[in-house]
């Protein structure tokens, strides 16, 4: 695929993109020593928080922002080395890093309560900010695990770690940001998926930065779910029904260790939220309530 397909591959309509811009625009947040953190928000009410996963962003959050927008002020980062975000300072973080610099963002904004919402990897993040002995523990009133990433820093994982490691750099060396968005986004939907999801997705990828996406690697590698399990405050656990990424299997392992049942999305692939938004939304309307 020559470059001028790569980026055609990679564009999202006008009419999204002013969308976004209109409804879910980005601003950086200063949290302290020279850093900031990028978010989105959009709504009034309760604060829901969320947190993407490795090959996303802020901005796909946009249709769920949107629908829920009646009921909640949805906050959503692009976490530590992504957008306009900060990166951490160690070359290899860990979740209490990530969850750190989301206590930061919580005290800028003035969030003294919130539903925290982890994706994927983003629930390495927010499990170890729900942990009992976290510093905003108190501030989440619900932690809601969609599609949850375990990690691979268990030691009986070593071998698991080593090559999924060596598999995600090798990918991001031989084929770039741009080539893994074109060639790798498809994973994250069904086969059903619109196209528009798909284009979703495509340009959230394309949106990594090199730097950013090496340190969420080894979060990923070294982080450990299960570990931060349960957390100090109600959870609700739940995965797409035809997720190949964090397949179902896995996020029961999840949900058990929460002490929950998992709970399905039905039709989803990986990025549930992207693909069914509706379905994800009714689900954090009823988080929110509870």
């Amino acid at each position: 695929m020559s470059d001028a397909m790569v980026t055609d591959a990679l564009t999202l309509p006008a009419s999204e993109l002013a969308l976004l811009d209109a409804r879910f625009p980005a601003r950086d947040v200063p949290v302290g020593g020279g850093a900031v953190v990028s978010v989105r928000a959009h709504g009034a009410g309760p604060a829901l928080v969320c947190l993407h996963g490795i090959g996303s962003g802020a901005a796909s959050w946009l249709n769920v922002a949107l629908l829920l927008a009646p009921q909640a002020r949805v906050i959503a980062w692009d976490a530590p080395g992504y957008g306009e975000s900060t990166p951490l300072a160690p070359v290899a973080p860990s979740a209490a890093d990530y969850a750190e610099r989301l206590h930061a963002l919580l005290d800028a904004l003035d969030v003294q309560s919130c539903v925290l919402v982890g994706h994927s990897l983003g629930a390495l993040t927010a499990a170890s900010a729900a942990r009992k002995d976290s510093a905003i523990a108190s501030r989440i009133r619900r932690l809601v695990l969609i599609s949850p990433a375990a990690g691979y820093g268990a030691p009986s994982r070593a071998e698991a770690r080593a090559r999924v490691r060596a598999e995600r750099l090798a990918t991001l060396d031989e084929l770039g940001i741009a080539g893994m968005a074109s060639k790798r986004a498809g994973r994250l939907v069904s086969d059903g998926a619109s196209e528009l999801a798909r284009q979703w997705v495509r340009w959230n990828m394309a949106r990594l930065n090199d730097g950013g996406y090496r340190q969420a690697v080894e979060l990923l590698c070294h982080g450990d779910l299960l570990a931060d399990l349960p957390p100090a405050m109600p959870v609700r656990v739940a995965c797409g029904t035809l997720d190949v990424v964090t397949t179902p299997q896995a996020c029961a392992e999840v949900a058990r260790g929460c002490g929950v049942t998992l709970e399905a999305i039905d039709g989803a692939g990986h990025a549930s939220y992207v693909e069914r938004p509706e379905a994800v939304a009714a689900l954090l309307r009823e988080a929110l309530a509870a």
